[in-house]
């Protein structure tokens, strides 16, 4: 018999990239026996895709309910698998991770954000709240995560889990291949990808028509209609397009529209943040796949980024003229745009890609079965095949 796998969240939607079509595909496709325990969000999902046996919970109705019933229907069904693996990818689910863990199984910690610096960045949390909620979540971790693995989506997670594992969230290669020509440049079409929020930058990208008034702004990703509002005050629907207000935008649909057409550039000019300074977002794979140049914010890590890879432009996102500079750039070198969107996908294929990432958690897999197979020997236990 296979190994078993259970991933599980409350939070992330059935479609989700890392979670169902890179990690748990990957798995499956390896011969492991994998289940995804996730919300359905009241859509129609069939109960297994890509050889990934779907246990879907209710959408919650609020965030207490996704706090307590849903930990609740999601600890039982995972108990219910009995899994050699419980891999879970939210912070919220550490307790009910450390009910699952046992002597014989392995039990992973998916860091999927920098959750401490993250504080400060959610809504519902007060500023003021936001250390004691910082140190809950590290208390949270050293109390109940003592015999996890971890899985670090970032390199720089290792300062604080230096014995976890980096699987890295690169960029899924498709057979998609980028529309020939050069960039559109009249008018410049600026793309976003990804949730559209104020701390992500929504705001300053809407505003770019106030510094150059022949570009226009498309934003694929769950937008909060809020959120819309305010951008609709600032430019005009003939300005920006939201593709996603008030609902989740399914990964293939966000990479279909970077490959709709020859963008001008991929937007990621995010307002300065702890919480971003030093992530290599996701959204710059994708961009750079499709062969869009990008245009972020000149956060040091991103700037170094963008120079190894030669693969766009990194300015102060709060300096209006050197944002007008590099749109102006843009839209008067158009040669020059492809020629960074061409190098951003040469650096996918050869060695930003999931392909890479997901050879080395199987491998990981299997290590860690191969581990635990040495102790149930060691302490006399019947070790199954693996």
């Amino acid at each position: 018999m296979p190994a078993k796998v259970v991933h599980i969240s409350t939070v992330h939607s059935p479609h989700d990239p890392r979670i169902c079509h890179k990690q748990c595909r990957t798995l499956a496709q390896a011969g492991f026996d994998v289940t995804l325990i996730i919300p359905g969000e009241g859509e129609q999902v069939p109960q297994e895709v890509h050889g990934v046996k779907l246990e879907l919970l209710p959408p919650a109705q609020n965030r207490w309910q996704r706090l307590t019933k849903l930990q609740r229907l999601a600890f039982r069904k995972a108990r219910a698998l009995q899994a050699d693996i419980y891999h879970f990818h939210d912070p919220e689910l550490l307790p009910s991770a450390f009910r699952l863990k046992r002597r014989d199984n392995i039990v992973i910690y998916d860091v999927h954000e920098d959750y401490e610096t993250a504080m400060a960045q959610k809504p519902y949390i007060p500023r003021f709240l936001a250390p004691l909620a910082a140190w809950a979540y590290r208390a949270a971790v050293a109390l109940l995560a003592k015999n996890f693995h971890f899985c670090l989506a970032e390199k720089y997670y290792k300062e604080k889990f230096p014995a976890g594992r980096c699987i890295l969230n690169y960029a899924l290669p498709s057979q998609r291949v980028p529309p020939p020509g050069l960039p559109e440049t009249n008018p410049g079409r600026l793309l976003y990808i990804g949730n559209v929020t104020p701390e992500r930058g929504a705001l300053r990208h809407a505003a770019l028509l106030r510094l150059d008034s022949e570009v226009r702004v498309h934003f694929v990703g769950r937008c909060h209609p809020k959120t819309a509002e305010k951008i609709y005050q600032i430019a005009s629907p003939e300005q920006v397009s939201i593709n996603g207000i008030g609902r989740f935008v399914p990964w293939p649909e966000i990479e279909a529209s970077c490959f709709q057409r020859r963008w001008l550039a991929g937007l990621a000019l995010f307002p300065p943040s702890p919480h971003y300074m030093r992530k290599e977002l996701t959204k710059f794979f994708d961009y750079m796949y499709a062969e869009i140049p990008i245009l972020c914010s000149d956060f040091p890590a991103w700037r170094e980024f963008v120079q190894k890879y030669d693969c766009g432009i990194a300015v102060d996102p709060l300096d209006d003229r050197a944002v007008a500079e590099a749109l102006h750039f843009f839209r008067t070198n158009p040669a020059r745009a492809a020629e960074m969107g061409r190098n951003g996908r040469q650096a996918v294929l050869s060695c930003l890609n999931w392909q890479n990432q997901g050879a080395q958690l199987v491998e990981w897999y299997k290590e860690l079965l191969a581990q635990r197979g040495s102790l149930r020997q060691d302490a006399g236990m019947a070790v199954p095949p693996p």
